[in-house]
């Protein structure tokens, strides 16, 4: 099941260092990261830098943004890919000899990985509409299994005879419908379905 991970209330002015010193050349980053939501999960990642003074060079931005983007691939809830959230990067500080776009990008991946632990995350679960079509005498037990798959309704239309429904069902619930659907409507009943996108799993079903 191809679950992602998204922020449901993020974290203002985290603080990530990135020091080490192996012999050879070191590497300094200092990154301070603020961690949104965007207004839907579908909305992917965003990344705007608000550094003034030149306290982190544009490249060394551009860096952080391409560490954050790694960070992505792996939420703290499951190792799911993340979206829908914004990320800020409001300071920093660099090292006249140690710095370089790798400890930056290293900053970056680290220093959001490390942010997301401190957000409120959310699990996101794929969901279907599903519009089904049944004889007006099978509305309610086709009604009564949606709600038993944690569907929501979201509308309903009676002509000819026969009622349409539309329901956002999750996918994982969708698993046997189409047998499901024929015994509760004496074979009657049709179904299609399409990518709905995201919704929140609620807590205590993962």
């Amino acid at each position: 099941m191809s679950y992602r991970e998204t922020v449901g209330r993020g974290v203002s002015g985290f603080v990530y260092r990135h020091v080490k010193q192996d012999g050879g050349a070191g590497q300094f980053a200092h990154v301070v990261l603020d961690v949104e939501p965007l207004d839907s999960p579908e909305s992917g990642f965003g990344f705007r830098s608000a550094v003034v003074g030149g306290r982190v060079p544009q490249e060394y931005v551009r860096a952080v943004e391409a560490g954050c983007r790694d960070a992505l691939a792996e939420g703290p809830l499951g190792g799911h890919p993340v979206t829908g959230l914004r990320v800020t990067l409001t300071d920093g500080s660099t090292h006249v000899k140690d710095s370089s776009d790798t400890a930056f990008r290293t900053a970056g991946r680290l220093g959001l990985r490390d942010a997301l632990r401190a957000c409120a995350m959310v699990l996101l679960e794929p969901v279907v509409e599903v519009t089904v079509t049944v004889p007006e005498d099978a509305v309610g037990a086709v009604l009564g299994d949606l709600a038993a798959r944690r569907g929501r309704v979201t509308g309903s239309v009676t002509r000819a005879g026969a009622t349409v429904v539309t329901a956002t069902v999750p996918l994982a619930e969708l698993f046997g419908y189409a047998t499901r659907l024929r015994s509760r409507t004496q074979g009657r009943g049709t179904f299609t379905t399409r990518p709905g996108g995201y919704a929140p799993r609620p807590r205590g079903d993962a």
